[in-house]
C-alpha cells in the first residue's frame, strides 16, 4: 500500500511539473496556479502541497531542466572532447530550442517585476552549469589536458561561444525560426580546445 501511495505522489508529482512547464511557457511567470492545476488534472490546494509557492515550482521546473543538462557531462572515463561534445549538443538544444527560447523571453520580460524569481532562476541554471562544466575543466587543468587557468572564466567562455550569437539570432534575426546547427558544437568545442590547449601542445 505505501508504495502505491509513494508511485501516486511521484505520479502527482510528476504531473505538476509538466503542466507547470507547458503553462510557464504559454503564459510566462504570470501564469496563475489554477491553470496549472487545471492543466495537471489536480485541485489547487494539491499544487500546494506539493509546492507552497508558485517561484517553488518554477524553480523546479528549472533546476530539473538543468539538472537532466549536466547529466552529459557525468562520465570521468571518456575523452574529454566527447564529454564537452555531448554537454555541447545538450546545451544548446536546451537553450536553443523553442522551449529555451521561450524560457528565456519569460524571465527576461518579469526580472524587473520579480527580482527574487531572477536570481533564483540564475543559482538554479546558469550558475550551476557553470560550476559544474568549470569543476570538469578544473580537473582536465589539473591533469595537463588543459592548459591552467580559472575554470570558471573557462566554463562561462565557453558557454557564451556555444549560446549568445546563436540566441541572439533566434530571438532578433529575420531567419530566427531556423534551427542551430549541430556540426557548429563540433567546430565550437575544436575551438575551445585550441584555445585552452597545453602551453606546451605546439
Amino acid at each position: 500500500m505505501g508504495d502505491k501511495t509513494s508511485q501516486n505522489a511521484c505520479d502527482c508529482r510528476t504531473r505538476l511539473l509538466e503542466a507547470a512547464t507547458a503553462v510557464f511557457l504559454e503564459e510566462g511567470y504570470r501564469a496563475s496556479v489554477e491553470r496549472i492545476a487545471a492543466r495537471a488534472g489536480v485541485a489547487k490546494q494539491t499544487l500546494y502541497n506539493y509546492f507552497p509557492r508558485k517561484d517553488d515550482l518554477f524553480c523546479e521546473v528549472i533546476r530539473l531542466g538543468t539538472a537532466a543538462m549536466l547529466v552529459s557531462l557525468e562520465s570521468d572515463h571518456e575523452p574529454l572532447r566527447e564529454r564537452l561534445l555531448r554537454f555541447a549538443t545538450a546545451f544548446r538544444e536546451c537553450l536553443l530550442g523553442s522551449k529555451g527560447i521561450a524560457f528565456h523571453r519569460a524571465i527576461a520580460a518579469e526580472a524587473g517585476r520579480f527580482p527574487e524569481l531572477a536570481a533564483a532562476f540564475y543559482v538554479n541554471g546558469p550558475q550551476q552549469t557553470a560550476q559544474r562544466l568549470a569543476a570538469v575543466l578544473g580537473q582536465a587543468m589539473a591533469t595537463g589536458e588543459l592548459r591552467r587557468d580559472d575554470p570558471l572564466i573557462a566554463a562561462e567562455t565557453l558557454q557564451s561561444m556555444l549560446l549568445e550569437g546563436e540566441r541572439t539570432r533566434r530571438l532578433f534575426s529575420p531567419d530566427r525560426a531556423m534551427l542551430p546547427v549541430p556540426a557548429d558544437a563540433d567546430r565550437i568545442i575544436d575551438l575551445f580546445l585550441r584555445a585552452y590547449a597545453p602551453q606546451n601542445h605546439e
